[in-house]
């Protein structure tokens, strides 16, 4: 997926500036893929054995993980592909009709809950909040 469709994706943007967050599973890591990400982002990769190492697993910290992934595989499961063609074609499908007011409004959550998590100076937090 990532040769076939997302690196020919990106060829037809300017992403010199962009930076790519992969989720931390084992699965999205081996050595290939990061030496992949990396030749295409540099030092803009945020992963786990990337240049900027995420906490992997973190309902506080990563949106595209916990909520915008959670979306996007509940609508394309809804439709019950049976064909990986299928299943390619209804994940382009939902992705492309993500709104950007609902990825303005992940970003601010995410703002506030990264606000949370500043003010609870690395304490137990009992009263996250989640809203979208």
């Amino acid at each position: 997926m990532i040769t076939k469709f997302f690196i020919p994706e990106l060829n037809n943007h300017d992403v010199q500036e962009l930076w790519f967050q992969q989720g931390g599973a084992t699965c999205h890591t081996p050595r290939a893929i990061i030496d992949l990400l990396k030749d295409t982002f540099g030092d803009r990769l945020i992963s786990r054995f990337g240049p900027v190492n995420w906490p992997r697993r973190s309902c506080d910290l990563t949106p595209l993980d916990y909520f915008l992934w959670g979306y996007v595989k509940s609508l394309v499961y809804a439709d019950k592909p049976q064909m990986l063609d299928q299943l390619e074609d209804y994940i382009h499908r939902v992705i492309v009709d993500i709104r950007p007011q609902m990825l303005e409004k992940v970003i601010e959550n995410w703002t506030s809950r990264l606000d949370y998590i500043r003010a609870s100076r690395d304490s137990h937090m009992t009263e996250i909040i989640f809203e979208m």
